[in-house]
């Protein structure tokens, strides 16, 4: 074999081996991720891990409308007149969290619920709108931006 063919053998055998540690690189970032994304690799548990894991976090019958702290626990909407009427209508097709997450007027939400109704299929709410409304412009009006509130209740101490 010449000089120049065991070269080429040579530089092919780089190659590979290159080729080799760049998998294996890759598959490690890619495991790295993965463990970042789901640290306890639930993707991995068996049928019967999974089903204790969707047990325990199973709302009971008896606890499905139970409102704790002035939250409903189910949905997380704040307790107030309208507040059944408003999960019974807004959470049949999307989560609640699609409405807590959201903070407008009276004017605006009275808008979006037209756009659901014009591109959605959302049905004619009727008398529900306006409880629906009131409820969702009372809960989930706009933040005014401003100075933080004062501390109060403080147990101040000198430092050393």
């Amino acid at each position: 074999m010449s000089e120049e063919n065991k070269f080429k053998n040579q530089v092919k055998q780089i190659y590979r081996m290159l080729v080799v540690i760049w998998c294996v690189v890759l598959l490690g970032v890619v495991f790295a991720i993965y463990a970042l994304v789901d640290p306890n690799f639930s993707a991995f548990n068996t049928d019967e891990e999974l089903q204790a894991v969707l047990v325990e976090n199973t709302i009971e019958e008896d606890d499905w409308d139970k409102i704790e702290n002035g939250i409903h626990l189910r949905t997380g909407f704040v307790e107030d007149d309208g507040l059944m009427t408003v999960v019974n209508n807004c959470t049949s097709c999307h989560s609640a969290k699609m409405v807590t997450q959201n903070r407008m007027t009276k004017e605006r939400w009275i808008a979006t619920i037209r756009w659901m109704q014009e591109t959605q299929n959302l049905w004619d709410l009727g008398n529900n709108e306006e409880i629906i409304v009131n409820y969702l412009a009372k809960n989930y009006a706009p933040k005014s931006m401003g100075r933080r509130a004062n501390l109060e209740n403080i147990e101040w101490y000198n430092l050393n």
